[in-house]
């Protein structure tokens, strides 16, 4: 599966953008998540919060994860769509849970959430351009 020929491959709106950018903007965020989950893991496992919060960040984890093989290997533009929404909540309900308990962990998230936001926005649109 080449994620960068398929991206290419779409109708994409002109305001998309290039292929290039994804990669870095990727490693950034998967740094932030990295740290900023791997803490709420760890505050969990020491008993110093609930499953509650901590489901959030699990399920966000996986959506994120899942949305490459289903947009590119896939090729389910709906269901990449719906997994891209599923994201954009989860860390929505992730941040507002753990805001409670470790305000910084909200706000580190705050790059990664107006990512999402924005790459929600971007696949409902190429989606609509190529069904």
């Amino acid at each position: 599966m080449n994620t960068y020929t398929s991206y290419l491959e779409l109708i994409k709106p002109t305001w998309a953008p290039p292929a290039f950018v994804f990669a870095p903007v990727w490693t950034i965020l998967y740094i932030i998540i990295a740290i900023s989950f791997g803490y709420v893991l760890y505050k969990y496992l020491k008993g110093k919060i609930s499953f509650n919060i901590l489901l959030p960040f699990i399920l966000n984890l996986i959506f994120n994860l899942s949305f490459t093989y289903i947009q590119f290997g896939l090729k389910n533009l709906p269901l990449a769509s719906i997994d891209v929404l599923l994201v954009f909540i989860t860390l929505i309900w992730g941040i507002i849970k753990i805001s409670k308990k470790y305000k910084w962990v909200a706000y580190v998230n705050i790059p990664y959430l107006l990512w999402v936001s924005f790459a929600t926005i971007l696949q409902l649109t190429i989606t609509f351009l190529n069904i």
